[in-house]
């Protein structure tokens, strides 16, 4: 076990730095607009790792998990309008915070009736209430949304980051979600993520086993909605604007087709799939009309021919690959 855990590690590191150095290096070889696209990628890889962490680890289906990322960004927004010189890391992490905080109220009540249709239902509910108080409350700017959200200066004690110079809030944001994108890893493959496994896999054996199966359905539903909530408030100065359309359940449909277009028993099912999304909606940014026939039935196609994703389809090709191999080895070998 240690040993898988310590190759996993290994690999796992060295895709996730060379992934993180091709977003760093970004500004320096593409235009802005590929840049923008980067930035943005970089935070939907986060918003679905982390609703993967739920429903990859504990079975857990929320349909509102962009309620969190609403409210994380709209939190930090208000905040920093409020209280301009509170640093801007204890404003990050309070909006995290209060993510986090609203999970444990609702999953105090959600998570103690059974599960399946019942939670999703309701966090459906939730987004869709949060999305009608952020549209009619006149000092979140209602249905115009919340602007002049301001980049922030970053002090470290020694020097002082101005983050709305050049592309600073780029390179801030993009580590911040490699530190997030860790956490996840860590949570995943630690033994709280065996924890969780086994609950996915068998509740009623794990309960049997001595695993509080609420509290720790419970504790995965906070830490997945406080690290979305993060990158919400992540969002909001990168964009500059918020628009309760955040809060939209046709936003939490996002991190979904993520996960389910790159797979979701892989960690890194929800990064492919977000890389792939993106990629998409690049490529049919002209095509007015005609962009979301496209991406809907690519995705389509994915889902039916790859069941278990892309990298699911990969990994079932290489095991026939392999097997083929080894079968004709052997044959070789009686010869």
């Amino acid at each position: 076990m240690k040993q898988h855990f310590q190759s996993s590690l290994v690999r796992d590191l060295g895709i996730g730095v060379g992934f993180l150095a091709v977003l760093l290096i970004l500004p320096s070889v593409a235009d802005k607009g590929i840049v923008f696209v980067g930035g943005t990628l970089a935070l939907h890889i986060v918003f679905g790792l982390s609703w993967n962490l739920m429903f990859g680890r504990t079975g857990l289906v929320s349909f509102g998990h962009a309620s969190f990322f609403a409210l994380g960004g709209y939190c930090y927004a208000l905040m920093a309008r409020t209280w301009p010189d509170l640093h801007p890391l204890m404003t990050f992490s309070a909006a995290g915070l209060f993510g986090a905080s609203v999970a444990l109220l609702v999953g105090l009540i959600a998570l103690r009736r059974s599960l399946g249709v019942y939670f999703a239902i309701l966090s459906l509910a939730l987004a869709q209430i949060v999305y009608l108080f952020l549209s009619y409350i006149p000092e979140l700017g209602r249905e115009d949304g919340f602007t002049g959200i301001r980049r922030p200066v970053l002090d470290l004690g020694v020097f002082a980051v101005d983050l709305a110079t050049g592309d600073n809030y780029y390179y801030f944001m993009v580590l911040i979600c490699g530190i997030l994108a860790g956490v996840i890893w860590w949570v995943t493959h630690g033994p709280i993520g065996r924890r969780f496994k086994s609950i996915e896999q068998d509740p009623v054996r794990a309960e049997f086993l001595g695993i509080n199966v609420m509290v720790n359905r419970l504790t995965c539903f906070v830490i997945a909605s406080g690290l979305t909530a993060l990158v919400g408030a992540l969002y909001g100065p990168w964009l500059q604007l918020l628009t309760p359309e955040l809060a939209h359940w046709t936003f939490s449909a996002r991190p979904i087709l993520y996960t389910l277009l790159g797979g979701v028993q892989s960690f890194w099912g929800p990064v492919v799939g977000a890389v792939g999304f993106s990629l998409l909606e690049y490529g049919t940014r002209t095509m007015h009309g005609l962009s979301e026939i496209i991406i809907g039935f690519t995705l389509l196609v994915v889902v039916l021919l790859l069941p278990g994703g892309i990298l699911g389809g990969l990994s079932r090709f290489r095991s026939r690959y392999q097997a083929k191999r080894s079968a004709k080895s052997a044959e070789e070998a009686t010869k």
